[in-house]
Formats: structure tokens, C-alpha cells, sequence
């Protein structure tokens, strides 16, 4: 399952999402996580942020909704405290990126670029551009192809390091939103990122979330994000990471038959900590018992 990506080695496609897997501490209490591909860091602002008060995360039948509010350290503390160790697991380290206007992203971004050129940097930033643009009435950068292009383009001028843009399923019409980004320089493509949802307390008669709606994940979205994924993949030429949904070794397969280059596990961490291990194990014995190569597969459907 070894494979070059972004000019970057990956020991197999499985990468632990971003939001889910922290800076991947907690999960190698549970197993040694340099059997993964790599780690997405937790969405990091240019400053510290709190994010939002209230309930952040409930149940659903087959997955979660929240609403953290990208809660993190910020870029300075993640360079200072996170990445060495993230490092030394001998996995490609991805940095999701956010921001609440160009400014903050662009602050971000030349922080990390700039640490990128010492010795153990970042491997590849994972623009997140379904967070709101404050100067647009909190709209997304994700939501139409002009934004999404346009930022893509500004961060594309600022480092040499890989940009994957993740992508909101939300959008308007995510198959022109990921030709936009591919355009404007994009490296590769990350999706699908939560789908907006609402939750009611009937005792409250109120809005479970401060928020009013949040971010639906979890197995519940996997067939609809599998068909994203397909239906990107056969618009654009760069890779795509695929997500959503994916619990089992079997989900990530199918993934790779719809046409994603990589994977990212989430929600199934909170529901199994070994699901990355498990992943992978399972990814192994398949490929080996059916006597196959990842290239053989990806992309059939």
C-alpha cells in the first residue's frame, strides 16, 4: 500500500482526520499510531481560539453532530509543543488550516511555511475553507467556486509546501467548486467535510446547539459521501482524499474504488480508539488475499 503522494512517501493511504484525532497523543496510548499514513492536525487558527460555548457534541443514530468551534492552541503552540512528537511517529504531518477571514489565513499559513524550511516542518497544509468568512457574513469560503478559487489561489502564492483544499459538502456545486480550487493551484482535494444538520431538545423546546445547526459525521454520511467522492474524482486530475463515514478497513476500500488517492478516518475513533489500526490490518489483509495492488483498484467504479 506504499505509494508518493504530493511528493511525499505514505507507508499506506490511512490518515487520521483532522478535528478527531488531536495531534495523535491520546490515540497512541491505544496503539502505536506510525502504523498510520499520516495525521491531519486538529484545525488550527493563527491565535489560540475557545470555540463555542454550550453543547458542542450529541449522538445521533449511526454518528455525531457537533459544534467545537475549532477549538486549538494555534499555529505558534502546534510548532512549538505538537509537531515533534507528531514527527517522531514517522507519518506525514498535515496541518488543517482555518481562519475567519484571508488575513488570519494568510497569517497561518506563513507561520507554517516559514517553519517548514527548518528541519521536521509540516508535511503538507489541509486548507479547510468551509470555515466562515467574517467579512462575508459569516458565509464559507467553501460554499461557491469564486471564493473557493480565489483563496485558493492567494494561500497557493505563500509557500512551496503541498495544499490540499478540503471541501464543504455544503457548497453550491461541489463539482465546480473542486475544478475552481484545482485551477487557482490546488495540490490535491480533501472531502467531504461535516454536512450541516439540526438537533432539538423538546424539553427546551430550543435548538440542542447554541449554534442552532451543527456538523453531522459519522457512518450515517459514508453513501453520500462516497458518491461525492466519485463524482469529483471524475472531474478533476489532482488526487483526492476521500472521507466520510469511514469506520472498517471495507469502507476505506470502497473509497479507493470510487476514485480517492488517500483516506481519513474520523468519527470512528470516538466509536472504536483502534479503528486506525484496524483499518490498516484489514486494508493489508485484503490487498494481500485478493493479490492486488492499491492502483489496481482505485478509481473502478
Amino acid at each position: 500500500m506504499k505509494q508518493t503522494v504530493f511528493g511525499k512517501d505514505f507507508k499506506n493511504p490511512v490518515i487520521g482526520a483532522s478535528g478527531t484525532f488531536g495531534f495523535g497523543r491520546e490515540y497512541d496510548q491505544f496503539y502505536d499510531i506510525s502504523i498510520l499514513g499520516g495525521v491531519s492536525s486538529k484545525g488550527l487558527t493563527i491565535n489560540p481560539k475557545d470555540g463555542n460555548p454550550g453543547i458542542r457534541i450529541t449522538e445521533t443514530p449511526s454518528g455525531i453532530m457537533n459544534s467545537i468551534g475549532l477549538e486549538n492552541p494555534g499555529v505558534r503552540a502546534f510548532l512549538d509543543n505538537e509537531l515533534e512528537f507528531m514527527k517522531s511517529k514517522n507519518i506525514v504531518v498535515l496541518a488543517n488550516i482555518g481562519g475567519s477571514d484571508l488575513e488570519s489565513y494568510k497569517d497561518a499559513v506563513i507561520m507554517i511555511d516559514q517553519h517548514s524550511n527548518q528541519s521536521n516542518g509540516v508535511d503538507i497544509i489541509e486548507l479547510n475553507i468551509s470555515c466562515p468568512n467574517v467579512k462575508q457574513g459569516g458565509m464559507a469560503f467553501g460554499i461557491n467556486a469564486c471564493d473557493a478559487e480565489f483563496i485558493t489561489g492567494e494561500i497557493r502564492k505563500l509557500t512551496n509546501l503541498p495544499v490540499v483544499v478540503k471541501l464543504s459538502p455544503n457548497a453550491n456545486n461541489l463539482t465546480e467548486v473542486a475544478r475552481a480550487v484545482e485551477s487557482a493551484g490546488a495540490d490535491g482535494i480533501s472531502l467531504v467535510n461535516t454536512f450541516n444538520a439540526l438537533d432539538i431538545d423538546i424539553k427546551s423546546k430550543k435548538p440542542t446547539f447554541d449554534n442552532i445547526y451543527a456538523g453531522l459525521s459519522g457512518p450515517a454520511i459514508m453513501p453520500i459521501a462516497l458518491r461525492m467522492t466519485r463524482d469529483v474524482c471524475k472531474n478533476v486530475k489532482i488526487p483526492v482524499i476521500g472521507m466520510g463515514g469511514i469506520t472498517t478497513s471495507e469502507d476505506a476500500i470502497k473509497f479507493i474504488m470510487a476514485g480517492a488517492t488517500l483516506v481519513q478516518f474520523g468519527t470512528a475513533s470516538f466509536m472504536n480508539p483502534m479503528a486506525g489500526h484496524d483499518i490498516v490490518i484489514g486494508m493489508e489483509k485484503y490487498f494481500s488475499n485478493e493479490n492486488l495492488k492499491i492502483e489496481e483498484i482505485r478509481g473502478i467504479i
